[in-house]
């Protein structure tokens, strides 16, 4: 009975699995296409050969309150040829989020190397911004490598950058 379980939880995972949408950058804006070109970018520059996206690689989301869509775009599972560190090392991965600004263009607010990140619940007050916790390579805690070491930022227009003490 446990392998006709085990069968069927596989059969059903695989289903899911394909009814995914593959990744396509002309799903997205402009600055989005741009932000998903720096994959390509540094792969060619490696000589990796092609680019493999995951089909979750963009994250659509209102971050900053205002209604319109923001993007996470997320290089985790991001392959250049049979490179598997091309976007991701001791510091995590390259993660860039971008805002969608009031006259629809987008503008990107974060690039950076991050080992997981977590957008947290919806603020109680409309119209407010969403907070992420961003855990890091423990040198941006005045640690090393392996650290406990996570900052939060409330996503805005704004740029910004997490820095080393």
């Amino acid at each position: 009975m446990r392998y006709l379980i085990l069968l069927l939880s596989l059969l059903v995972t695989g289903a899911r699995a394909d009814d995914a949408k593959p990744f396509n950058p002309a799903d997205y804006p402009p600055g989005v296409q741009k932000a998903v070109r720096f994959a390509n970018e540094e792969c060619e520059s490696q000589q990796g050969g092609e680019v493999t996206f995951a089909h979750d690689t963009v994250r659509r989301i209102d971050l900053t309150g205002d209604g319109r869509e923001d993007y996470i775009v997320d290089f985790q599972d991001t392959k250049c040829g049979d490179r598997e560190t091309t976007y991701c090392g001791t510091g995590g991965c390259v993660v860039k989020i971008l805002v969608t600004l009031p006259d629809g263009s987008v503008r990107e607010v974060f690039d950076g190397y991050v080992l997981r990140y977590k957008v947290m619940a919806p603020p109680v007050k409309r119209g407010a911004a969403r907070t992420i916790r961003f855990d890091l390579h423990g040198s941006f805690c005045g640690g090393f490598g392996p650290q406990a070491c996570w900052k939060t930022k409330a996503i805005t227009a704004t740029p910004f950058a997490f820095k080393q003490p």
